[in-house]
């Protein structure tokens, strides 16, 4: 698979590469690769979606999540991710032979974990830190289908239509621009393929958000209202990450199932399936068909669940995911 220039969408051939760069044949720019990893990433040369992209790239260069502290062999990172739903059904329900793109992958535990069983999978991030704890790792391991890069999601360096699955999984609320970053990284899809995204809920957040001010005017005290922060199996390192990430991230906005379904509708994009699912009745179980279409439910329908999540989804700090299948002719419709 040809990794594109950033600036000018052409292909980095291998006739380019050298042992730690790539030149590109046409504006003869040369990119760094760093142990192994190819720093692709160009900032956009808006000033404000790039101001936004800096603070937080800053923040998780410091503050990588997740880590790896407990999860060191293919045989625990395999048993901590299907200690949860999402990773567990998508690893059952991705075919084997389907290309993957994640989008934000942070230090590539799902990545890794997808690539385990011989996937084609990229993990793309900006920070070239926790790429480097992921890239490490797939070396120790020997996870040989795993391949990282540098990419800013707003300039992407793949050809359109490229992947079955494209996963983006709490990432674009840390832009400025989520739709932009949205439209950006659906492009990427094959006519027929699949978009996975994750997202803070404007309702959902409502208890994290309350908690982030009673923190902020007591000095970080009463950390006894985040339950994930008194659990006992949960080691220190973790507990502070968590902490940083869901309460001192620099940036952060949150979003609703309609506008989700919007953008999906926007960009050529058939709903298909969310977590929790847009139905109050409706249960998103652990034998779930993850990429099967499911009713999308009406807009009281939607407020309803959102309700729920802000009074039942208090450790999973107000998040949803989406699942979207885009469409056979992948032509965007006319904003």
């Amino acid at each position: 698979m040809n990794l594109l220039c950033p600036i000018c969408k052409v292909g980095l051939s291998n006739q380019q590469t050298q042992a730690n760069e790539l030149t590109c044949p046409q504006c003869l720019r040369k990119f760094e690769v760093s142990n192994g990893i190819p720093l692709l990433y160009w900032p956009t040369e808006d000033t404000n979606v790039d101001n936004v992209s800096e603070m937080v790239k800053a923040f998780y260069e410091e503050t990588p999540f997740p880590n790896y502290n407990e999860t060191d062999t293919v045989t625990r990172l395999i048993e901590k991710a299907e200690r949860s739903i999402f990773p567990k059904l998508l690893e059952e329900q991705i075919p084997e032979d389907a290309s993957i793109l994640e989008v934000g992958c942070g230090t590539g535990q799902l990545s890794n974990y997808l690539a385990i069983s011989g996937r084609q999978v990229y993990g793309a991030d900006m920070c070239l830190n926790s790429l480097t704890l992921g890239c490490n790792f797939s070396v120790d391991q020997k996870i040989n289908s795993v391949k990282f890069v540098q990419m800013n999601l707003f300039r992407t360096i793949f050809s359109e239509g490229q992947f079955d699955v494209v996963i983006c999984n709490g990432v674009l609320h840390h832009t400025l621009d989520p739709y932009g970053g949205f439209k950006s990284i659906s492009k990427l899809v094959k006519p027929g393929g699949y978009v996975v995204i994750g997202l803070y809920n404007k309702i959902g957040r409502f208890w994290t958000n309350l908690r982030r001010g009673i923190f902020r005017m007591s000095n970080n005290r009463f950390k006894f209202l985040d339950s994930y922060l008194t659990r006992s199996d949960v080691d220190d390192i973790k507990k502070m990450t968590w902490f940083k990430d869901q309460y001192q991230h620099p940036h952060e906005l949150s979003h609703t199932y309609d506008e989700v379904m919007e953008w999906f509708e926007k960009n050529d994009f058939d709903f298909v399936n969310a977590i929790p699912k847009p139905n109050i009745f409706a249960k998103f179980s652990e034998f779930e068909s993850l990429f099967e279409e499911t009713p999308k439910g009406s807009s009281f329908d939607h407020l309803l669940v959102q309700l729920k999540l802000a009074m039942t989804g208090a450790e999973e700090g107000g998040f949803f995911v989406m699942v979207g299948r885009s469409r056979k002719d992948n032509k965007p419709k006319t904003e």
